[in-house]
């Protein structure tokens, strides 16, 4: 293993193997918001950052609170659910709360939810934003994006989800397998974009069942990339967050629409999607980022 990138020197923090200096630090500290571990990273550092690791933890605090109470709605409410993207091995703040929901169930979750001061920000085929105060709420039906299905969510909460912790309440959340699959097939369809978190998720958690999910959602190839690319970090070969190449991208397209009829069948969807968009900004934008 090379130890001369950024990204390595970030994950030998993290696991409490390497002090950074004062002003690498500051650098590591920049890459770690990128790749979702700043909350880790900063407890890593212990005192050395002690103001920016208790807003940090405030952030961390408030999300959860948020995250619990529209659980708990969704509880009352009788919806199938279960939180998506959510279960990381490291604790982090999420710039939003993803949750499936089963398509039946959306209208209670949303009344139920404005109930709560809740308000609908964006509404699209397989999703409904809703906002307060700041928080961010996903309900999702289907795994998508640009209006194309990747992945069944209806068949993910059936046969995936199980009962966890939050802070204390009861809540449903998809499995650590699933979360693997679920967490390949977004970086490559969506994202286009390897982020370190990606990798822990793979790293931590893949094993045969994962392998199963990923078969089973047709979304293995996703998770072959995923495991690629998080190869060429670990060897310090490249530094995350890591831009998927075009190539590499289209193959998995391909691959996808092949062998996947319901993602063949939405894939037509990225036309209705683009026509409600500035498409020159949204190219902009996605050349641009740096992180997701």
């Amino acid at each position: 293993m090379h130890g001369g990138s950024e990204s390595l020197k970030l994950l030998r923090v993290i696991e409490g193997s390497y002090k950074p200096g004062v002003e690498e630090a500051f650098r590591l500290a920049v890459r770690a918001g990128l790749n979702k571990l700043l909350l880790p990273y900063l407890r890593s550092l212990g005192g050395a950052f002690a103001g920016e690791l208790e807003r940090e933890e405030a952030r961390f605090e408030w999300f959860m609170r948020n995250a619990v109470e529209v659980v708990g709605v969704l509880e009352s409410a009788g919806a199938a659910y279960a939180l998506y993207k959510f279960r990381r091995p490291v604790d982090h703040v999420s710039v939003d709360l993803d949750i499936l929901v089963e398509a039946r169930h959306i209208p209670g979750a949303v009344a139920s939810l404005r109930g709560r001061g809740f308000r609908v920000v964006v509404r699209e085929p397989y999703t409904v934003t809703m906002e307060r105060g700041g928080f961010i709420v996903d309900l999702y039906t289907q795994p998508s994006f640009a209006w194309v299905v990747y992945m069944d969510g209806g068949r993910l909460i059936r046969e995936e989800a199980e009962d966890i912790e939050l802070n204390g309440a009861a809540a449903r959340a998809l499995s650590r397998e699933a979360e693997v699959a679920v967490a390949a097939a977004h970086t490559v369809y969506k994202e286009h974009m390897v982020l370190l978190m990606d990798c822990l998720v793979a790293w931590r958690w893949l094993n045969e069942r994962a392998w199963s999910i990923a078969v089973e959602h047709g979304v293995e190839g996703s998770l072959e990339i995923l495991l690629e690319s998080c190869s060429h970090i670990r060897r310090g070969l490249v530094e995350a967050p890591y831009k998927l190449k075009p190539h590499t991208l289209l193959k998995a397209y391909a691959g996808k629409m092949l062998h996947d009829p319901v993602f063949r069948g939405t894939l037509p969807n990225i036309l209705r999607y683009l026509a409600k968009r500035d498409l020159g900004l949204k190219i902009s934008t996605r050349l641009t980022r740096r992180s997701y």
